[in-house]
């Protein structure tokens, strides 16, 4: 059941990425109303570019909030893992790419956060209610002095 799963999410990431690639972001750029991005990272065992299709239900500015949900699995996604060994990531978004720095919101930026989240898309609380872990969120912002 693992296997297919991430199969299936792997596959469904490569299927958005060439849309997004082939209509500049022009097509399916939005999913639920937030704004959806490629989200670049560094493999933590490999080394190699990783690229993932996420939604940011959050946007402030230049910060966006990611939500790493994994749709509700008891493991973290690998981005996840991958923003956490190495924070300097680059987002795709309109077909512009901008270098970024990830972290992962602390307990009170969550608390604040999380509410913001849900309201965007309701399915982020029964995401939560699936897993027994809290589900993180993750903070990217632009790179400064780099």
């Amino acid at each position: 059941m693992t296997r297919t799963k991430d199969a299936a999410f792997r596959a469904g990431t490569a299927a958005h990425r060439a849309l997004l690639r082939l209509s500049r972001g022009r097509a399916f750029g939005r999913v639920a109303g937030m704004p959806v991005i490629v989200l670049s990272t560094t493999g933590r065992r490999t080394g190699r570019t990783r690229s993932t299709v996420l939604t940011a239900p959050v946007t402030d500015g230049g910060r966006l909030v990611l939500v790493a949900s994994y749709g509700g699995d008891h493991r973290h996604p690998a981005w996840f893992l991958n923003v956490r060994a190495n924070p300097d990531v680059t987002v795709t978004t309109g077909g512009r790419c901008t270098p970024m720095h990830a972290r992962v919101a602390t307990a009170a930026e969550r608390a604040d956060l999380w509410p913001r989240v849900v309201a965007a898309y309701p399915g982020y609380a029964t995401y939560q209610a699936r897993t027994p872990r809290t589900i993180p969120l993750v903070i990217v912002e632009p790179r400064h002095g780099g």
